[in-house]
């Protein structure tokens, strides 16, 4: 009898753990930088994070049935993340570029948005490498932005400042600290528009590089992921045919975020 009781106590451990396993494989962690990058992402006053890629990640494992968790990473970690399978996927403004297509794969393009070179108002100077000519120039680390401003303005500025992230290239713009910042059009026009970025202003559009700054930005996910991916390039197309991807993009821009 004690034999016969124990035998069914393992079966049953061994039930629950086949139906453990199953659920925490369906249960996907969705990576993003942990960090502010208002509009896409930042914590509110209680500590949740919101904002448009918030909303875009919740539609798409709604659309998708996917069961997501977010997961703040390092944004400099956030590849060896995936691909260590710490994170299951990046919805995390990743560009789809040549270099990650190497170690990674990406879903469609979910937006695309022009990239910008920003100043102080009482500067003249324009986002090509002569009107950069002598200045320092701050990036975020481990981005498109970083290896553009090194491939086309290395060569003609005083220096291509690395920060961890782009609040502090933003506040040591401000503070006189570096003469400009390059980043996505959208997060800085967020920075423009608060009270600290009052002091500067968009000095131009650079230049496309399609080698360096991708085809727009797209989902992260690990190469050899096809039924995922699948589902996840369904769910884009979806939500942007049902209104959904409309509907709250509206609450945050006054324009086509997809782009061309």
């Amino acid at each position: 009898m004690k034999k016969a009781l124990t035998i069914a106590a393992l079966a049953l451990t061994t039930t629950l753990a086949v139906l453990t396993g199953t659920a925490q494989a369906e249960q996907l962690k969705v990576g993003f930088a942990a960090e502010p990058y208002p509009p896409f992402t930042s914590p509110d006053a209680a500590g949740n994070w919101v904002g448009w890629e918030v909303e875009f990640q919740k539609a798409i494992c709604a659309e998708a049935k996917l069961d997501c968790v977010i997961t703040p990473v390092a944004w400099d970690g956030i590849i060896p993340a995936l691909t260590s399978k710490k994170i299951d996927m990046i919805i995390g403004s990743m560009s789809i570029t040549e270099e990650r297509l190497k170690t990674i794969d990406f879903s469609d393009k979910y937006y695309n948005t022009p990239t910008v070179v920003i100043g102080p108002k009482d500067q003249k100077f324009d986002a090509t490498p002569e009107g950069l000519k002598g200045k320092v120039i701050g990036v975020q680390v481990s981005t498109i932005h970083q290896a553009y401003a090194t491939a086309h303005f290395g060569s003609t500025a005083a220096e291509i400042k690395e920060y961890q992230t782009q609040d502090e290239a933003d506040q040591d713009l401000a503070a006189g600290r570096i003469d400009a910042v390059q980043a996505d059009s959208i997060a800085l026009d967020a920075f423009l528009k608060s009270e600290q970025g009052a002091c500067c202003e968009v000095k131009g559009v650079v230049e496309d590089d399609p080698a360096i700054l991708g085809l727009g930005v797209g989902i992260g996910i690990r190469k050899g992921e096809t039924e995922l991916k699948d589902k996840l390039n369904a769910a884009i197309k979806a939500i942007r045919a049902n209104g959904t991807y409309d509907a709250f993009s509206k609450k945050y821009f006054d324009f086509d975020i997809y782009g061309k």
